[in-house]
């Protein structure tokens, strides 16, 4: 089995939820930590409070997968006066290594939105609120005949050449490429000091911004050219959106109290908070996951006929009925629970296949703390 380290790690939960997507208020990546630690045992949990620090200790952790940062704001001490201070300072006498993806994961496709949507039935939505639209360019390189296949292939593996539903898209056309090699250097082609005219391919395709690195190393480890030629144009088309909240349609319309009802027993909540008329219809669903106060609005632009989240106000809730959308409130915990499942799964078959050995466990502390009577 390989040697697991905590930058892996951390790279490992960068693929599904990539740091560029958090808001710029968020706190998210590796917290607390060395990226060169060795890591044999990750647990996961939504939140980070005393008791599942003490946990995460008692149960010889060394990597904590968080959604709630530990630390949101910036902080001038550490020392045993504060909560916050003390577990600090516990996390880092006992080796233990924090990463948080928070909004970030909340906006990625197939992210914790995307999995609180399939959660409730709906496997297609649309998003509530797009935060980013994705930059695309044209990446255009020059091949010897009889490499262009290969050439491009590698670039689609490393993630080029995707439109909509389409994959491995690309364009060439062939022509001559001259070339003069100089002293010093290892021509695959030619020789030294002697003008060279080869058939070749220009060959292009479109990349995603955030892979355009991956696809340029790939290209040129699969080039037989000492020097690669390639040109990267970026393009006014966009690729993929992101964003907060998922639209969603039921097949026929319901009740809002039985609606209510199917996500109450559907999350395996004790309780839900309806706002609206209980026998009014309901179509078009908003969700949302954490807190969605802020987002009434945006789901009533988004014709919903009501907003599943946590952590609704009186007042917005006054709000939203005033602007004809009814409100489920099925708590901050539970609408966010399932990412401890989902990310012990993702971690499990991720490092598996990889060749990776660490044992994954989810926080049994990590619960609700509302009581209700």
């Amino acid at each position: 089995m390989a040697y697991l380290k905590c930058g892996t790690v951390a790279s490992i939960m960068e693929n599904i939820a990539p740091k560029r997507l958090a808001e710029n208020w968020d706190n998210v990546g590796l917290i607390i930590g060395d990226s060169s630690s060795s890591i044999k045992k990750i647990m996961v949990c939504l939140d980070l409070p005393a008791w599942v620090v003490d946990e995460a200790i008692d149960a010889n952790v060394d990597m904590i997968i968080t959604h709630h940062p530990i630390i949101f704001n910036p902080i001038k001490k550490i020392n045993n006066d504060t909560a916050l201070g003390k577990k600090i300072m516990k996390l880092i006498k006992n080796n233990i290594s924090v990463y948080t993806s928070h909004t970030n994961f909340d906006i990625a496709q197939g992210g914790l939105n995307d999995i609180f949507a399939r959660q409730l039935g709906f496997e297609k939505t649309d998003i509530m609120k797009t935060m980013i639209e994705e930059k695309l360019y044209k990446i255009i390189t020059y091949v010897p005949e009889g490499f262009e296949d290969k050439v491009l292939e590698q670039m689609c593996k490393a993630g080029a050449g995707f439109i909509g539903n389409y994959s491995d898209c690309s364009f060439r056309v062939k022509g001559i490429g001259a070339f003069k090699p100089q002293q010093g250097t290892n021509p695959y082609i030619g020789e030294v000091g002697k003008l060279e005219k080869v058939n070749e391919y220009r060959v292009e395709t479109v990349v995603p911004e955030d892979l355009l690195n991956s696809v340029i190393k790939a290209m040129h480890k699969a080039h037989p050219y000492e020097e690669v030629a390639f040109d990267i144009f970026e393009l006014k088309n966009k690729g993929k959106s992101m964003g907060l909240g998922r639209i969603g349609h039921l097949e026929n319309k319901v009740t809002l109290v039985s609606y209510a009802k199917f996500v109450k027993t559907t999350l395996e909540l004790d309780k839900v908070t309806f706002s609206g008329p209980p026998e009014a219809e309901i179509k078009t669903v908003a969700l949302l996951n954490g807190s969605g106060n802020s987002f009434i609005s945006a789901a009533k632009f988004s014709g919903a006929d009501v907003l599943i989240t946590g952590d609704l106000q009186y007042h917005q809730i006054i709000d939203a009925l005033e602007e004809g959308i009814y409100v489920i409130d099925a708590g901050h915990f539970g609408t966010e629970k399932i990412m401890i499942k989902a990310i012990s799964d993702y971690l499990r078959t991720t490092l598996e296949t990889l060749g990776y050995n660490a044992e994954i466990i989810e926080s049994k502390s990590n619960i609700d703390v509302t009581m209700h009577i």
